[in-house]
């Protein structure tokens, strides 16, 4: 009778009494009946029932205690791995009943995960008993997302998570690591407890031994430990070492370019998390472990600007740190200047550097570079490369901002459209309080991204972000000062004053419609400035106001101020 159920879920019941009949008789299966295979076949009917009935999941709702009590004792008893999908989808839609009990399951969840993997892998059934312990660690993940806004729940269940963490890698499960590398990551979001420090040098302990093919699920972590608690990561320099150890071996060794790539975004993250915070005598170690990965065969064009970024970041952080560092490097079989060789490269590739951070850290290198009081001799023999590079770049970010917008609007109206009906009748005279600045501004973006050609030729580049821009860093923050645009415009209009010779040198070379788009990025960046200013007085609690007109053009016409 429960199969029958499971496979007429979707027909829909002309009376409601007789899904609450159905329901009903579902759940005394689930929890009374003495036939274990009568209760896997009621606990599968009864999860679908809820997923495709809409008033299904609010009469069982009463019931949800028992019913999750009886699905963890058929888990422990049968450990059927189609029962592990169950649980997690019935968590999901109940998370806010199943937030009380949280504890009590993991606990049960975790002594079940020991049960499961005492099975030797020679045993009958090994495969099927390590599947199930697999959704077992993903129950417990998904249990955690749920509590993770109840902070005293999260701690208490951290202590459960790491007993089930610190069998596996003390063990040497390896089958098992990546689930357990997304749980640790899992409870380090919002806070790294001491608890969670302590893990790190077991992490570490695991890496050198069982090589680095776990270094790409260990990163999610990693990067908690550096983003989520930097105070505590650079309190003691053991931490900093394990994780720089962890990313050099990486990179020389033969762990394949993906890996590399995190280990690079690795290193970047933390210069630029660091930035202001004293980590000098890093900063010449992270430049050369990637830049001497660039002397070695690098097969795709990911690796070599994640290589060439830590580097910018490098100059970002101090630029004449990373000067000096670059003077003072000897790479074998390299008879040009590291500096000439790095700047060269990387005006090269400038047209491979792509999606949204990785375009902010080029323009942000490149002013950091032409702000120089005493420019590198090679920018002098390249300098007609620079403003088309900057040029590209924020042809590519306005496309790549167009895009991020549009995402965000279309998610936002995903989240919304449940809602739309209830709110229509509660809007009223609010319709008229749109925000219609950050509206008009949007509108800008799309329109100048449509401009700079067909939607064909930088959609697949610009639609998604890069796949290790997911690992944000903290000039990624929305509400960070650092904007690209208003750097750039303040850094050149500078120079026209300060250095009119090297403003010259870049100008030189320039078309008309360069000139112009020139024009038009020092517009964007006004544009940019009066919306964050908005955007934070909003946020704050005051008023908007119009902002003043700002003078935003260069001086391209004759000679640069002061010349003759």
């Amino acid at each position: 009778a429960c199969w029958v159920l499971h496979y007429f879920c979707e027909v829909k019941f002309k009376s409601d009494q007789n899904l609450q009949t159905a329901l009903e008789l579902t759940r005394r299966c689930l929890i009374d009946d003495r036939e274990m295979p009568v209760k896997v076949e009621a606990a599968i009917a009864l999860q679908v029932l809820i997923s495709n009935q809409e008033r299904a999941k609010e009469y069982i709702t009463p019931f949800i205690r028992p019913v999750m009590q009886a699905l963890l004792h058929i888990i422990r008893e049968t450990e059927n791995d189609d029962l592990t999908n169950v649980i997690q989808k019935m968590i999901c839609e109940y998370s806010e009943e199943v937030t009380p009990i949280a504890v009590e399951m993991t606990q049960h969840l975790a002594m079940t995960f020991n049960q499961v993997i005492q099975t030797g892998p020679d045993e009958e059934g090994s495969d099927d008993k390590a599947v199930t312990a697999m959704g077992i660690l993903n129950t417990i993940d998904t249990l955690l997302s749920v509590v993770e806004d109840h902070k005293e729940i999260t701690q208490q269940l951290e202590g459960i998570c790491l007993q089930v963490i610190g069998t596996v890698l003390q063990q040497h499960v390896l089958e098992f690591y990546e689930e357990i590398f997304s749980l640790a990551h899992s409870l380090t979001c919002q806070q790294v407890s001491a608890q969670m420090w302590q893990l790190l040098p077991l992490v570490f302990e695991v890496f050198q031994q069982d090589g680095f093919d776990y270094f790409t699920d260990m990163m999610p972590l990693l990067h908690n430990y550096v983003t989520v608690d930097t105070d505590t990561l650079l309190s003691d320099t053991k931490y900093l070492e394990m994780i720089y150890s962890m990313c050099k071996k990486v990179l020389t060794g033969v762990a394949g370019e993906d890996a590399e790539c995190h280990a690079a975004k690795l290193l970047e993250v933390i210069i630029l998390q660091c930035k202001g915070r004293g980590i000098d005598q890093c900063i010449p170690l992270f430049v050369e472990a990637a830049l001497e990965r660039l002397t070695r065969e690098v097969k795709t064009s990911e690796l070599r600007t994640m290589c060439l970024q830590v580097a910018i970041a490098a100059l970002y952080y101090n630029p004449h740190l990373l000067l000096n560092t670059l003077e003072n490097l000897r790479f074998p079989n390299n008879v040009e200047p590291v500096t000439n060789h790095f700047i060269t490269q990387w005006l090269n590739d400038v047209d491979c550097f792509l999606g949204l951070h990785d375009r902010k850290m080029c323009v942000l290198g490149l002013c950091a570079l032409i702000d120089l009081e005493h420019v590198p001799q090679v920018l002098n023999q390249i300098s007609g490369q620079i403003l088309p590079a900057f040029i590209l770049l924020f042809n590519g970010l306005k496309r790549a901002y167009a895009c991020h917008a549009e995402h965000e609007n279309d998610s936002d109206d995903d989240d919304d459209e449940a809602e739309e009906d209830e709110e229509a009748e509660e809007l009223g005279s609010d319709e008229d309080d749109i925000d219609e600045d950050g509206q008009e501004y949007l509108e800008i973006l799309a329109k100048q991204a449509g401009e700079d050609g067909d939607d064909e030729d930088w959609e697949d580049d610009d639609a998604e972000e890069t796949a290790l821009e997911g690992y944000s860093t903290i000039i990624d923050d929305e509400d960070n000062p650092v904007d690209e645009y208003q750097i750039f415009k303040a850094i050149f209009q500078t120079l026209q004053n300060r250095n009119p010779v090297w403003y010259q040198a870049l100008t030189r070379g320039l078309n008309e419609d360069q000139r112009k788009q020139l024009q038009d990025i020092a517009t964007l960046a006004d544009q940019r400035r009066a919306a964050h200013e908005s955007k934070m007085i909003e946020k704050h609690g005051g008023y908007k106001f119009s902002a003043p007109v700002v003078p935003s053009s260069f001086n391209f016409g004759g000679p640069a101020p002061g010349m003759n």
